[in-house]
């Protein structure tokens, strides 16, 4: 595994854009359009999200973003590892430092919406492994067949 750092990203980084548009790209492509919940480019500049980027020199591996959704409680967003880099911890890592960082802004809980489709199986192992457990709905989601709410306590 080469090494990496994980760093605040500014989403009109060419090269995360990139990352943040194919995440968007592979979401829509198995989720109808009313249930597909990934966050444009530019809506990742609201101050209520931090971004973040896994790299490797100049190459963009994955990148994660929290956002705050209530007092003491974050939302992961925009969790995607480039292709290329799968299978070599850097989901894991992106996950523990937005967890990390949600227990440095002093949340108590962090949340999730992904699919319900075989395409998304890997990244609700990811978050199961890492202790998420299934919720009801929060914010403002809707129960839906195509989307499942995972939270951890921290």
């Amino acid at each position: 595994m080469s090494d990496f750092e994980i760093t605040q990203a500014n989403p009109r980084d060419a090269r995360v854009r990139a990352l943040v548009e194919r995440h968007l790209a592979f979401g829509r492509s198995f989720t109808p359009l009313e249930d597909a919940h990934a966050l444009e480019v530019d809506e990742l500049l609201d101050p209520s999200i931090v971004l973040f980027a896994a790299r490797d020199g100049e190459e963009i591996l994955a990148v994660g973003a929290l956002k705050e959704i209530e007092d003491g409680h974050g939302e992961l967003k925009t969790m995607h590892t480039a292709e290329a880099a799968r299978g070599r911890g850097i989901g894991r890592a992106t996950l523990d430092h937005l967890l990390a960082e949600a227990r440095r802004r002093g949340y108590r809980r962090v949340s999730l919406e992904t699919g319900t489709m075989d395409a998304f199986a890997p990244a609700r192992a990811l978050y199961e492994g890492a202790g998420f457990t299934p919720c009801p709905p929060f914010g403002d989601y809707r129960q839906s067949p195509y989307s499942v709410y995972l939270t951890i306590s921290i």
